[in-house]
């Protein structure tokens, strides 16, 4: 891959008159962002069945419950890993052709998880292919990321991120259900290919922007122009990344906003099955919570615009509440219905917080640095999600569910009100930032 120096960015083209600025609708009047949108889409569909393909391969093979676990973490260690490195990749090469050059070489990998499947090749290999195929990926999200400012105006990056995190939503609910049909009508195998055959659609989507300029990346004098394995370009960039975000206290109050929801979300994939049997729901309960989670998320999404224009800090507690308090509601929550409603207004809550980073990040950032200040943020989300996962257990045996649910919430409240208790903050124009970085 070669890389490309940046040149003054044309604005991107205006939308059809019509939808309010900042919608869904508005973001999707913009025929670029559709093709990024719809080769995302495909691909987190795909990402998703897959998954359920490969834990269900592993357990038929080795009928390990140990096994199946070692399959999930080989899809997620990579990401945290090597997501800042993903970031410096990002911000040193073509946009474009590191999102192809990633699908294409998760493309092979799902091949190569299919011949696994249909074949007696060691189940070593799986979660082996897994993981790479995870490392393959760890650009792209940050390439998405820094290139949608450039493929819609500002006043409409808030509907493009909420689009975003709607089709990453969609894609959880629909991605297990397609996985789940594809098993039924033969082996994993068949997941698999499915899969493969989204990155080649996701190729396609991107191939066809024609906004070069939209992919393009900048090379500050002075810095190396390829990684060339060299490590200490690498560490410098992460570097570069980490002052970044520094140079912002806003955005590592995003980014802290972010991992707390990211550790409730972690706790809720384990505590809710006990919320489920209190609320009266049944052996399908902790389905429907999760379902109530993605649909509070929907609705979150189209809150979006309304609530990035409120003062900025007044705009993340707001949120940051609705996830802490529905929480802390859990543990009168002895009706279904309840439960489900505190789950939706969770989800809710939890996904205009992500769209507010998202949005708050790409303003605020250096275009010359995001990815790898992307880099950091993204890895650091997941292991929030790890964090909670593990921590669960331990909270509820100490504490008891109510007890959990309840130290849970209050710790997303009280990150909440202190956003409130502080000045509010003005962000550094992006300009000056990237001098403060230049000296730092």
């Amino acid at each position: 891959m070669t890389t490309i120096s940046s040149h003054p960015q044309a604005s991107p083209p205006a939308p059809p008159a019509g939808p309010p600025a900042g919608t869904i609708r508005a973001a999707l009047g913009y025929p670029a962002f559709r093709f990024l949108l719809a080769g995302l889409a495909v691909s987190q569909i795909g990402d998703w069945l897959y998954n359920l393909a490969l834990v269900t391969l592993v357990y038929q093979r080795t009928g390990s419950l140990m096994w199946a676990g070692v399959a999930t973490g080989a899809r997620v260690v990579p990401m945290v890993v090597l997501g800042p490195v993903g970031g410096v990749i990002a911000d040193r090469f073509d946009r474009r052709r590191v999102m192809v050059v990633s699908d294409l070489l998760r493309l092979l990998l799902m091949l190569g998880l299919a011949l696994v499947a249909v074949t007696g090749l060691p189940i070593v290999f799986a979660p082996v292919i897994a993981a790479l195929a995870t490392a393959a990926g760890t650009p792209y999200l940050a390439c998405v990321s820094g290139s949608t400012p450039r493929l819609v105006r500002d006043g409409d990056l808030p509907g493009a991120n909420a689009a975003r995190s709607a089709v990453t939503s969609l894609g959880m609910m629909a991605g297990p259900a397609i996985g789940g049909a594809l098993l039924l009508l033969g082996s994993p195998a068949l997941a698999f290919v499915v899969n493969a055959a989204t990155f080649g659609a996701a190729v396609a989507c991107v191939v066809v922007i024609r906004d070069r300029d939209a992919f393009a990346v900048a090379i500050p004098a002075g810095e190396p122009m390829a990684l060339g394995g060299a490590i200490g370009s690498v560490l410098r960039g992460i570097a570069d990344g980490a002052a970044a975000l520094r140079a912002h206290p806003a955005a590592i109050r995003l980014v802290g906003a972010d991992l707390m929801c990211s550790v409730v979300y972690g706790m809720q994939t384990v505590v809710l099955v006990l919320v489920a049997r209190q609320a009266g729901l049944g052996l399908h309960g902790y389905g429907y919570l999760l379902a109530a989670l993605g649909v509070g998320a929907m609705v979150g999404t189209s809150l979006a615009g309304r609530v990035l224009r409120l003062p900025s800090r007044l705009g993340l507690a707001l949120p940051m509440g609705l996830v802490g308090l529905s929480m802390l509601a859990m543990p009168i929550a002895h009706w279904g219905s309840v439960a489900i409603l505190l789950a939706c207004v969770n989800g809710a809550g939890a996904i205009l917080v992500e769209v507010m980073t998202e949005t708050g990040l790409q303003r605020m950032l250096p275009t010359e640095v995001f990815g790898r200040a992307y880099g950091l943020a993204i890895p650091a989300s997941i292991a929030g999600i790890v964090v909670g996962s593990v921590v669960a257990p331990v909270l509820v045996s100490a504490l008891g569910l109510n007890g959990s649910l309840a130290a849970c919430g209050a710790v997303a409240l009280g990150y909440a009100l202190q956003l409130l208790a502080r000045p509010r903050y003005a962000p550094v124009p992006a300009a000056h930032a990237g001098s403060a970085l230049a000296g730092s």
